[in-house]
């Protein structure tokens, strides 16, 4: 699914200045998401997530980023996709998608989310980011996947998502 243009970044050139993580946990018709309480997102439903620190691997940043918004392990991590956010109005940023199929406690709110179990047919994309109802509900159907977005403030300007390929 890509837009009708072709797109104004050059994505082969292109590098994400934030090395970013996000997490999603799936169970039982459910997924976990949160109300991220402050930074980039701050008020909009997600997964847990943030910024890679340096020597870390993404899959142990999403995993460090969930204990550290929700007091829980992610359990089975399976990485799932990765995203290209070329943005206007925040640094450039490069995303690895991951999903978990359980988890080690349970979901607490801390300084910097709030828990929520959401049924699988019932997510709040009018919450969320412009770009995840591109790509979450085939994540959700387990493909893998490369999307890249071009935004102007909390607008898709350009899209190109394609499924079922290997990561950037």
């Amino acid at each position: 699914m890509s837009s009708l243009v072709a797109s104004p970044v050059d994505w082969q050139e292109w590098r994400g200045e934030i090395l970013a993580t996000l997490l999603f946990v799936i169970r039982d018709g459910e997924i976990l998401l949160i109300e991220k309480k402050r930074g980039i997102g701050a008020g909009k439903v997600n997964g847990p997530g943030g910024k890679i620190d340096p020597g870390e691997t993404p899959m142990e940043c999403a995993i460090r980023e969930t204990m550290e918004e929700l007091h829980v392990k992610a359990l089975n991590v399976q990485k799932r996709g990765e995203l290209c956010f070329a943005m206007s109005d925040i640094p450039d940023i490069h995303c690895h998608v991951f999903i978990a199929d359980g988890i080690e406690g349970e979901p607490t709110e801390t300084d910097e989310a709030i828990p929520m179990w959401t049924s699988l047919e019932k997510i709040p994309y009018d919450r969320m980011w412009a770009d995840d109802i591109y790509w979450l509900p085939q994540m959700i159907a387990g493909q893998s996947f490369v999307g890249r977005f071009l935004f102007e403030g909390e607008t898709i300007l350009w899209r190109d998502v394609q499924f079922g390929l290997d990561f950037c």
